[in-house]
């Protein structure tokens, strides 16, 4: 029958515990959240009202907004093969770890040992009596403690719950990040696709144009430098044609990483008629990025970290308490272990408190305030480095619309332009250098049209990124 653990041992244990309960107390500052630029409105928005609170932000499938299947499709593989996105998911996992290793050590330490003995020598006594050897069994459970008096450990593991927490954060800002460059590099592809089929079109039509000039040429009615003028426009846009489609498999190459996949096992065929749908901006934005933005979370998750190591430096001024305890069975036989065993008990309290140490501690805890401050002064700056890249896109999203529509308007007189001017050549009115600076001026408008509706696209994508993840509201 196995003896329970001794009363004699358990008052002492508790009296000592009970004071030690009673007296803890955590040293260092209490964590609060420094204070950081903020703003009611953005400069850029115009007459735009101010925003809801950030937190009523849902984020949401965002690249959804842009109702396009194949980018929907292609989205979700950022966050499951993304190697990038995997190993900030591994650095937070391994950041959780940490935080069940700093928790147990608030706990005390169990452990078991046994131990058998066996003497095979014999000895003979003073009186001459022999003494046989003999088996000697033991089994022994030990428990120590370090009881958390100055708070030490829960600073620790409150310093690593917000160790993980800037993980979870950057975890997130990486996703964020690499789901935007997936889609800044779908919209500039499928731009390229865009211009690719215009080239096609006008090369198709410079071909055209070099026939009537080589059979005005041929019937003596146009110079020679017509049909040459012609030849050079078409080798131009051939070479225009051939820039655009490295452009686009580069850009295709960057697609597949972003997916996970080798780039000789992705293709994305090019969209036959690709419309592209820019998403409305709201007339609400947030203009509280703090609980938006997951790089902000992370600065400000980090300053609570350095807050919590503060209090472990400042800890080391007061000595370390430790209280240990154990109790043994002791016996010849294994039997006799547990019927009519030996037993010893042990409990102990230490005290260990540094003297001198040249200045050490005071160095530590100076160096703790210092990263903190280091912290705070980080997080603020990715604060106004927020608020900045909201009004950049902000801007660029207004004069981007305006340019548009000058844009539209430039192509279609230049596709005017160029029609009066080869319809004027083939009647003899006009040279054929005005024709080709005619062509020329089209050409650039249809493509520059064709990239400023790329541009807004991809900065809409900057502008959901800058505001964390999208404007959709909950259950919008």
């Amino acid at each position: 029958m196995t003896k329970p653990f001794p009363r004699v041992v358990l008052k002492p244990l508790a009296a000592l515990l009970l004071p030690l309960m009673l007296a803890s107390c955590a040293v260092g500052p209490d964590y609060q959240r420094p204070a950081a630029p903020a703003a009611t409105r953005y400069k850029e928005a115009g007459d735009w009202v101010s925003a809801a609170p950030a937190d009523a932000i849902e984020r949401g499938a965002w690249w959804e907004l842009f109702g396009d299947p194949i980018l929907n499709e292609l989205m979700p593989r950022v966050a499951v093969s993304n190697q990038n996105v995997a190993a900030a998911a591994a650095a937070y996992a391994q950041a959780r770890a940490l935080v069940t290793q700093q928790r147990a050590a608030q706990f005390p330490t169990v452990n078991l040992s046994g131990q058998g003995t066996r003497n095979a020598s014999d000895s003979t006594t003073g009186t001459g009596t022999t003494v046989r050897g003999g088996t000697t069994m033991q089994v022994n459970l030990g428990a120590s403690w370090e009881p958390d008096v100055w708070g030490r450990l829960a600073r620790a593991a409150e310093g690593a719950r917000a160790g993980a927490d800037a993980s979870a954060a950057d975890l997130a800002t990486a996703t964020l990040s690499a789901q935007g460059e997936l889609a800044a590099n779908y919209f500039s592809l499928r731009a390229s696709d865009a211009q690719l089929a215009l080239l096609r079109e006008t090369i198709a039509g410079y071909q055209r144009v070099l026939q009537i000039a080589k059979n005005r040429y041929d019937a003596g009615v146009a110079p020679r430098t017509d049909q040459l003028q012609a030849q050079t426009q078409l080798a131009n846009a051939q070479s225009d044609e051939l820039g655009l489609t490295r452009q686009r498999a580069q850009l295709e190459h960057a697609i597949a990483v972003l997916t996970g996949v080798a780039p000789a096992e992705f293709a994305l065929p090019p969209a036959p008629a690709w419309k592209p749908s820019l998403p409305a901006v709201p007339a609400s934005l947030p203009s509280v990025l703090l609980q938006r933005r997951p790089d902000i979370a992370a600065a400000e998750r980090r300053v609570a970290q350095a807050n919590e190591q503060i209090g472990v430096a400042q800890a080391a001024w007061y000595p370390n308490l430790g209280l240990s305890a154990s109790y043994g069975l002791g016996a010849s036989t294994l039997g006799d272990l547990f019927s009519a065993p030996t037993t010893a008990w042990s409990l102990g309290l230490s005290a260990v408190q540094t003297v001198f140490n040249a200045g050490l501690t005071r160095g530590r805890v100076e160096a703790a305030r210092a990263a903190w401050e280091q912290t705070v002064a980080r997080y603020r700056q990715t604060v106004l480095t927020a608020f900045q890249n909201v009004e950049d896109q902000l801007a660029a999203t207004r004069v981007l619309a305006g340019q548009l529509e000058q844009r539209r308007l430039a192509s279609a007189s230049a596709d005017q332009a160029e029609t009066q001017f080869l319809n004027r050549y083939r009647a003899g009115q006009v040279s054929y250098t005005e024709v080709v600076t005619a062509q020329v001026a089209a050409l650039n408008a249809r493509r520059a049209l064709t990239q400023a509706q790329a541009d807004q696209l991809t900065t809409a994508v900057a502008l959901i990124q800058a505001l964390g993840g999208g404007w959709r509201m909950q259950g919008g």
